[in-house]
């Protein structure tokens, strides 16, 4: 699957817009693959299954009846000391995450794709906190969301656009009024640690029109599984990095 989205033009993020640099295929993971387990990406029917070890995935409306496993053959998707570890990405030292402090459900790991959608897909269920990206042989990655609050929400079906590493942030005036601390940033916070947006951003069109709607990192791992954005979808920025890592312009996203 290509890594690369170019597109140069501008958009909004949960409302607001922001610029940053193109999408490559460099999405650094750092040593996220350091402890990687033998075995082709993405291929979980490779191995004995049983060495794994096994479990049954029974989230909200989403209910697979086949056992899936605990720690992928991904080499991306293994344990999570690796997974969450700090790295330096962009020249920037991305902390290491606490995930013993995030519920099991909400780390990244593959199972079997329960959404029916085709490869590449990527399904957000907002209900259960949970994003899929759909591969192929019938499995998926599972990562932990946070999305927005009620009456912030959106829902549909579209596709990614571009993407950004280390987006710009540029809240929207009407922000500004309801926080008018964020008036140092009218001209666009830069892309860094604190920075909203996170590692990276992935935009969200609909029809070839931009939603408003992003995909993107945070550094507040902590709201991962809770309504508390303006709409987007945010993810740790390990698993941001990641998801940015396997995608491609044009991949399809449904929002539910």
């Amino acid at each position: 699957m290509r890594r690369d989205l170019h597109d140069p033009a501008p958009s909004r993020q949960d409302g607001m817009n922001e610029t940053g640099t193109n999408l490559s295929r460099r999405a650094t993971l750092g040593g996220l693959g350091a402890a990687a387990l033998l075995g082709i990406a993405g291929c979980s029917r490779s191995v004995d299954m049983p060495a794994l070890g096994l479990d049954t995935i029974t989230t909200g409306s989403i209910k697979p009846n086949r056992p899936v496993p605990r720690i992928s053959v991904d080499s991306h998707v293994t344990s999570p000391d690796v997974m969450y570890a700090a790295l330096t990405d962009g020249g920037f030292a991305v902390p290491a995450v606490p995930y013993q402090k995030v519920k099991a459900e909400f780390r990244r790991q593959i199972v079997v794709d329960p959404t029916g959608e085709a490869p590449g897909t990527i399904v957000v269920h907002t209900q259960e906190r949970l994003l899929y990206l759909v591969q192929q042989g019938g499995d998926a990655i599972r990562y932990g969301v946070g999305v927005g609050k009620d009456g912030f929400r959106w829902s549909g079906r579209a596709n990614i656009q571009y993407g950004r590493e280390w987006p710009t942030w540029t809240p929207p005036p009407e922000m500004i009024q309801r926080k008018p601390e964020l008036v140092k940033w009218q001209n666009g916070q830069p892309g860094g640690l604190t920075n909203p947006l996170g590692a990276r951003a992935l935009y969200i069109f609909q029809d070839g029109r931009d939603t408003g709607y992003r995909i993107h990192g945070s550094p507040e791992w902590w709201s991962i599984g809770k309504a508390m954005s303006s709409g987007c979808v945010r993810l740790i920025n390990q698993d941001i990095i990641d998801l940015y890592s396997r995608v491609s312009k044009r991949n399809p996203v449904v929002v539910i």
